[in-house]
């Protein structure tokens, strides 16, 4: 039989997790839900995040309106995933075998192809930001050179897992505080900050992209968020797992975007756009401290980048196993499907820093948004309004069992709550007739959230399978220790 990990130990910390797709067991799990603040803050602590509130500036919105917006885009998007994060300790599964129970084994293929593309896009420019990063730590000039690098160290924390993903997190809370509150004192004191207020009038439609920049990028967690919450004990409350990841989330994400906001505001955003990184260094003071703070830039982004490579494994498995029925995978596969996935997010890196990373940035995140709101609303309500935290595990890895290959009511809906977007869409390759009536303003996704709520709901609650309790194949495993001592004996 496996054994769990050491709880807290050094070699427990660089010891290969050994879990992946399937439930882990109550003697496995370890942690606290304050884990969950530390992690979510220092991944949103990021240079990314900083140029997706810069980003809100770039495309029109006053400076003011812009921080109000992200504000309540971080947390309405944080809400969200924040609920997802707390399923986590109640199943011990991965957040997207989940979407078995909504989907069908096999049809949760759908919401998981689009999951591993997001994870993609996001591993893309954390390889780009972060190659110039190492590039000027260094004083490299082939711009390719800091992507493998940065690569391979998110490669090599993606394999040993979830233990030193947590630990590097822990590591970036402190440094992207410590770091990104120098640059915005050195923003204060060497620039005009107040002229970065008030250059444009306010704009309904540009207010609307910064809170859906914002929204967008928190609910991009969604999918992989309890990935991260499942190894705490199952007595772990919904209420402490859902508060812990909301304050992360949302403050990391405020400050680290209200500090873009004020960066492109300030010193222009013509600058800001043609150097992300390198910006950031001048504000900071150039020479050694610049290159402190892009160290800081580093190991913030290895933080994310390592759960976006995690979790893109994740969802290669789960759609895989969804028809080979396997629930346990070896070490060789699950590297060789990380270090695969770290290649092709290189090669995407490379082509997006050749034909201009920040419009390529934007247009992924809003387009996330669109495709990722009807799984999440799908997935929630389920949860919490009809299976009501009861689901039963084992049937999760049967195509035969009573989830069925494909649930056609969720696969519709979802198409549904795409679908319904189109009309109030703005975005770079379609703008909706709806949107273009109301001055380019683009609520496609508030109208998601509602469609798709009001046509799932009550075709779910007809139609899904609900155990009675919840099923975790724990007492079976029980049942049969018993029955095997009692032979032996």
């Amino acid at each position: 039989m496996t054994t769990g990990q050491p709880a807290n130990s050094a070699e427990g910390l660089m010891t290969r997790e050994i879990r992946t797709i399937e439930r882990v067991p109550e003697r496995e799990r370890h942690g606290r839900p304050s884990n969950q603040f530390t992690l979510w803050f220092g991944v949103n602590m990021t240079i990314t995040a900083v140029v997706d509130g810069a980003l809100a500036v770039t495309f029109g919105t006053e400076a003011l309106a812009a921080i109000i917006g992200l504000f309540i885009g971080n947390l309405l998007g944080g809400i969200t995933m924040a609920l997802h994060s707390a399923q986590g300790p109640r199943l011990g599964l991965p957040q997207m075998i989940s979407s078995r129970v909504q989907f069908g084994v096999k049809g949760a293929a759908l919401p998981l192809i689009l999951s591993v593309l997001m994870y993609l896009g996001f591993q893309m420019t954390g390889i780009v930001l972060c190659g110039q990063a190492i590039n000027l730590i260094f004083g490299w000039n082939i711009p390719i050179v800091g992507m493998i690098v940065f690569g391979l160290m998110t490669t090599v924390i993606a394999v040993v897992g979830y233990r030193l993903i947590h630990v590097i997190g822990r590591i970036a809370a402190v440094v992207g505080a410590v770091g990104f509150g120098y640059v915005a004192i050195r923003l204060f004191l060497g620039y005009d900050v107040s002229g970065a207020f008030g250059q444009v009038e306010f704009s309904s439609a540009s207010f609307l992209l910064a809170v859906a920049l914002a929204a967008g990028w928190q609910m991009t967690f969604a999918p992989y968020v309890a990935d991260y919450s499942r190894y705490l004990p199952s007595k772990t409350t919904v209420r402490s797992t859902f508060w812990m990841t909301l304050l992360g989330t949302v403050l990391g994400g405020q400050i680290a975007m209200t500090l873009g906001v004020l960066i492109a505001g300030t010193v222009g955003t013509d600058v800001f756009l043609g150097n992300q990184v390198g910006t950031v260094g001048t504000i900071a003071g150039g020479g050694v401290i610049a290159t402190l703070m892009y160290v800081v830039i580093v190991v913030n982004k290895l933080s994310v980048n390592s759960l976006n490579a995690y979790g893109g494994f994740m969802c290669i498995l789960t759609i895989i196993t969804g028809w080979t029925k396997q629930r346990h995978i070896s070490q060789r596969v699950r590297t060789g499907i990380i270090v695969a996935f770290t290649l092709l997010a290189l090669v995407f890196a490379i082509v997006a820093n050749e034909i201009g990373f920040l419009d390529v940035f934007k247009n992924f995140v809003l387009a996330l948004l669109s495709v990722f709101v009807p799984w999440s609303v799908i997935n929630l309500v389920d949860y919490y309004l009809i299976s009501k935290e009861r689901v039963d595990i084992p049937a999760l890895y049967e195509d035969n069992g009573p989830y069925k290959d494909f649930n056609w009511i969720a696969i519709g809906c979802y198409f549904f709550g795409v679908l319904v977007q189109l009309p109030f869409m703005n975005q770079a390759l379609y703008e909706g007739p709806l949107a273009k009536a109301m001055g380019g303003a683009d609520i496609s996704w508030i109208v998601a959230i509602v469609a798709t709520a009001l046509v799932y709901y009550p075709l779910a609650k007809r139609t899904q399978y609900v155990p009675d309790h919840l099923i975790t194949g724990d007492e079976d495993a029980r049942a049969a220790a018993s029955s095997d001592g009692a032979v032996s004996g």
